[in-house]
């Protein structure tokens, strides 16, 4: 395989990965799957991915990544060019690194055990407290973000993978409309990284038509 394969499915997470690497320009396959749901897609993402989660990325040569910050880190090394992560030994590095495990080790595991809490729990009100629980976590952990990103982009002049995080994840619970209100800074990042005609593309192929 020469290509790039990213299993993902619309809406999810995917989405910042999909954007990303049309923003590298690297030869790449969408395999849009229910992720969830039962059949020959999940089956095959099984094999591939024994947590079945998505985004799930073969690499050319047939290796596979299952966490979208090693997708981002493996890309920003294979099209330095698409300026995914700031250059090395400048202090926006760190920073990038920073708020880069901050999102993924600290704001997604809030979906992960609040976007079906009863799994974890069982019906009844163990579910809605944990619910409520992660989502006010969330909350807090975007406040928090808030104070430490800059303009236009969350690094200031340039647009990384960050900005895709951000912009896709304004689409997911609290909504876009407790961010105009509560992160107003995060929420003019979210727009500026998508007027860029390849994010929007991609934004449109996940989001049109979902509402607030």
């Amino acid at each position: 395989m020469t290509h790039y394969e990213l299993i993902g499915s619309r809406g999810c997470g995917s989405a910042i990965v999909e954007a990303a690497l049309r923003l590298t320009g690297l030869d790449m396959r969408l395999t849009d799957i229910p992720y969830l749901k039962p059949g020959p897609g999940r089956e095959r993402l099984l094999t591939l991915n024994p947590l079945g989660q998505v985004p799930t990325l073969i690499l050319p040569g047939g290796a596979v990544l299952t966490e979208s910050a090693a997708m981002i880190l493996h890309l920003n090394d294979a099209a330095p060019h698409a300026g995914l992560a700031p250059a090395p030994g400048s202090i926006q590095r760190v920073r990038f690194f920073e708020l880069l495990i901050r999102l993924t080790a600290a704001v997604y595991p809030t979906f992960t055990f609040g976007d079906h809490p009863s799994r974890w729990t069982g019906e009844g009100e163990a579910a809605r407290r944990l619910r409520a629980a992660t989502d006010a976590r969330r909350e807090m952990l975007w406040r928090n973000i808030e104070q430490q990103v800059g303009a236009p982009h969350v690094l200031g002049d340039q647009l990384t993978a960050l900005d895709l995080y951000v912009t896709v994840m304004t689409h997911w619970r609290p909504r876009r409309r407790w961010f105009d209100e509560h992160c107003p800074r995060l929420a003019a990042i979210a727009d500026q990284a998508a007027a860029h005609s390849q994010i929007a593309d991609v934004l449109h192929r996940h989001f049109s038509g979902a509402g607030d």
